[in-house]
């Protein structure tokens, strides 16, 4: 999700993985101990835990990165949902921050190159030949909803040319439906689903996230998250019904009863209805 340094780190939180050794009987060998410690339920793929902080660092820390892929180079294609289908794998993340020298650690370790890390990095051919073969491709979002002007934009001047191109084409973002400040002041506040801590949504207006980021041209108004999880903006499609970044096809919807207001949540068909808390 395109937060800054702060917010990845404010909101960023590993699990580690387990460590068995001390549950293991005395009589087991070292080699057996050794297995047992790293042999997980979801063996013979990486722990989601490992796959999850790859994706997260490759966004700004690249001597944590560095040490991720050089233990196990696959880890340089690992992909994570951010939420609703939101895929991103790590040289995404790189990309639409504009990380140069991560995007390029990455392949080098075989991470599989995109028309998205092509427009960050630069690459004018790759991407002229790649829009030849596939016309309209530049409106195609990267993860959560970044287009690729925008991976352009961010790779500064040595992505100017690939951005003087896409302009060429015609290239423009346009603005979400505007929120009145009357339609933030219904929408924000806690939306709670069921009786536990994580059963609960949160809509806030926190634009903060986004102060001199480049990467949204229009920052949007509105954050979903779901307790304990990153927040997810929003784009406002009108008549206060919403799309999730990077879920074009999700629809977040906001209805009035009465005083009260509910949201709807629907992938494609409806998932969840709450009622914003009023305590």
């Amino acid at each position: 999700m395109p937060l800054s340094r702060r917010s990845l780190l404010r909101l960023g939180s590993f699990i580690p993985p387990l460590a068995l050794l001390g549950t293991l009987k005395p009589a087991q060998s070292p080699a057996a101990a050794v297995s047992a410690a790293t042999v997980t339920d979801g063996f013979p793929g990486h722990s989601p835990e490992m796959i999850r902080e790859t994706v997260l660092v490759a966004h700004f820390n690249e001597k944590r990165l560095r040490e991720l892929v050089d233990a196990h180079p696959s880890l340089s294609r690992a992909a994570w949902d951010w939420g609703f289908g939101d895929w991103e794998d790590a040289l995404g993340a790189a990309s639409h921050m504009g990380n140069r020298s991560i995007a390029e650690l990455l392949i080098s370790k075989g991470a599989r190159p995109s028309l998205f890390s092509a427009a960050m990095l630069g690459e004018l051919d790759v991407v002229k030949s790649f829009l030849a073969a596939h016309p309209g491709a530049h409106r195609i979002f990267g993860p959560h909803s970044i287009s690729l002007l925008a991976h352009a934009r961010m790779g500064g001047p040595a992505a100017r040319p690939v951005l003087d191109f896409l302009q060429s084409l015609g290239e423009v973002e346009s603005p979400p439906a505007a929120l009145t400040p009357e339609d933030i002041s219904i929408l924000v506040g806690t939306y709670p689903f069921g009786s536990s801590p994580s059963q609960q949504l949160e809509i806030d207006a926190n634009a903060r996230i986004y102060a001199g980021n480049k990467m949204y041209t229009y920052a949007p108004q509105l954050n979903f998250t779901r307790k304990g999880t990153m927040p997810r903006p929003l784009f406002h499609l009108g008549d206060r019904v919403f799309y999730p970044a990077g879920a074009p096809a999700v629809r977040i919807r906001f209805s009035m009863e009465g005083s009260a207001t509910t949201i709807t949540v629907s992938d494609p068909g409806p998932i969840l209805t709450a009622r914003r808390s009023t305590s």
